[in-house]
């Protein structure tokens, strides 16, 4: 059985690229260069995500929805460049979750992992440091390069706080989630960020 796609890459628009990297539309406040989708209304809660297929569903939603199923794989096929965004962001939710301890108050983990989303030296497609550097093309030049830089840091803030909503809305006993939890130990593809 394969890996899990992302369904925007059969998008008939196709979205800008930063090397092969996409620059899809987010349902975000935290400012950035992505084009920004329309709130669900009536609003939903902090945990929960838009239907797949509405208008503010985003590829932050499916990263979210996938991360389970897609981490027990070791193989994943890029069938386009949302995939791209979908691993990364896959990789980047095990990094937080690892930030994440068991007895964690929701004040502590958002403190841990809002320190990864805001740290500004994290590695772009073509450094040493970024995994799978043979499947990412890095940016052509500085500007795209920066561009590239805000939009992840756009999507690492957006998805931290969306974790946490998810890691912390059952129970209302302020602990966090153990079926989140108990994927802190495993590696998407056998890597991480």
């Amino acid at each position: 059985m394969p890996a899990y796609n992302s369904e925007f890459n059969a998008d008939p628009n196709p979205p800008r690229l930063v090397g092969n990297f996409p620059l899809l539309p987010l349902r975000t406040k935290v400012r950035g260069p992505a084009y920004t989708l329309p709130f669900p209304d009536p609003p939903l809660p902090a945990g929960e995500s838009p239907e797949p297929g509405s208008e503010s569903y985003d590829i932050l939603d499916e990263v979210l929805i996938l991360f389970r199923a897609n981490t027990f794989f070791r193989n994943f096929e890029i069938q386009g460049p949302a995939d791209r965004l979908l691993i990364y962001g896959i990789w980047f939710v095990s990094d937080c979750l690892s930030k994440i301890k068991p007895s964690a108050t929701v004040r502590d983990a958002t403190k841990d992992v809002m320190n990864v989303a805001l740290d500004q030296h994290f590695a772009l497609p073509g450094d040493p440091g970024w995994p799978l550097n043979q499947m990412y093309e890095p940016p052509r030049d500085r500007q795209d390069a920066e561009l590239l830089r805000q939009y992840m840091s756009q999507v690492r803030q957006e998805l931290a706080s969306r974790l946490l909503a998810k890691v912390y809305e059952t129970g209302g006993d302020g602990k966090p989630s153990k079926w989140w939890l108990s994927f802190t130990k495993r590696k998407f593809m056998g890597k991480g960020l």
